[in-house]
């Protein structure tokens, strides 16, 4: 096997020019498609809340794009090596590339270097793009697609306990004694866990100590009524920095971000596993691009008119989706504490490169 990866310049703008284009249709193909089905399922939703119109439909699509480019730019990656080398085989250029002496990893190395450069790309965009649009969209669902607070940091759907009483609330904005919670329940529970009470209001707001709910419904479990009180503060025990730390959601938060909550609830003692694997799954979830074109190498090589070629291609697909399977696993299993968390981000990966690194070379080096 040749170490020079790179031996012709010509050669290598040409399949890296050939490989960016392809990566581009397939991402916009698969874009456009799903946006229009998730438009479609969500239209009723964002319609149906008054006031809204056309131009929540823009907002809700602005917000839900970067979403779907940053979950499929990986598959369009492997279809994009697929459909690559698979032109390339038909054509006979393979043969004609391995007859000028080049190796399999010499035909692969600018597809491979075009796909560190969009793993790296993919990075940068999560970090900047897609954890904001994603703390908005949740805000805005847990809403009901209605008004949220313009602040930035919004959170959503957080869930804490105060002794045996729950407190939920759909969205979470401000931070310290200007902390706001927004679809706020409450729910008050004997010593046995039973729900004894239950009060809603709109909003509320850091009462130190206890959070004040104002216009709220109350709903007594024993006498089965129902009635409006002005103004009621509750959860007396919880402070808006417990609200901050039980309000972690990876999804929402960049890498620098996450890592701050990570430290700062390990030293609350509290478990932090989950959110662990999904900091590691930051950096590991980019590179699944750059494994695509060593998994669907599988495609390039072999005698095209052999009849194989579609073969082939059917195992490089099958590759690069179990890999995608094995991962929401491995993440899955990390969540519940079955994995190390840094095993539940990079075992996946590490495993489905040893296998396809060791499929070429038994097969073309």
């Amino acid at each position: 096997m040749q170490l020079d990866f790179f031996p012709s310049r010509a050669l290598t703008l040409y399949l890296a020019k050939m490989f960016v284009v392809r990566i581009l249709a397939v991402l916009i193909m698969l874009v456009l498609i799903l946006q229009m089905l998730d438009l479609l399922s969500a239209s009723g939703d964002i319609l149906a809340f008054e006031g809204n119109g056309e131009a929540e439909l823009w907002r809700y699509v602005s917000m839900r794009v970067p979403q779907l480019v940053a979950r499929f730019l990986p598959y369009s990656v492997l279809l994009a090596t697929i459909i690559s080398l698979a032109t390339l085989n038909q054509n006979s250029e393979v043969i004609a590339m391995k007859a000028a002496g080049m190796s399999a990893h010499q035909v692969l190395a600018p597809l491979l270097m075009v796909a560190a450069l969009v793993s790296a790309g993919s990075f940068a965009f999560n970090e900047t793009v897609v954890v904001r649009g994603n703390a908005t969209l949740k805000a805005w669902k847990a809403n009901d697609y209605g008004p949220v607070p313009i602040e930035s940091g919004v959170r959503s759907n957080v869930y804490v306990t105060d002794g045996p009483d729950i407190l939920t609330a759909a969205t979470v904005s401000g931070s310290g004694r200007e902390t706001k919670l927004g679809g706020v329940t409450w729910y008050g529970r004997d010593p046995r866990g039973m729900i004894t009470q239950q009060m809603r209001a709109s909003g509320a707001t850091y009462a130190s100590p206890g959070w004040q709910m104002d216009s709220v419904e109350v709903f007594n479990v024993e006498t089965a009524r129902t009635e409006t009180r002005p103004s009621v503060v509750v959860a007396a025990g919880l402070t808006p920095e417990q609200i901050a730390i039980d309000s972690v959601d990876a999804d929402v938060m960049s890498f620098g971000e996450l890592s701050a909550s990570i430290d700062a609830l390990e030293a609350a003692g509290r478990r932090t596993g989950e959110l662990e694997a999904k900091w590691w799954h930051k950096i590991s979830g980019p590179l699944a691009a750059f494994l695509m074109p060593l998994l669907g190498a599988v495609a390039a090589f072999g005698l095209a008119r052999s009849g194989q070629l579609f073969l082939r291609a059917v195992i490089g697909m099958a590759l690069g989706f179990a890999y995608f399977v094995v991962d929401n696993a491995a993440l899955a299993m990390g969540s519940f504490g079955g994995y190390p968390p840094f095993l539940a981000a990079w075992s996946p990966f590490l495993l489905f490169a040893l296998i396809g690194e060791t499929v070429l070379i038994r097969t073309e080096e």
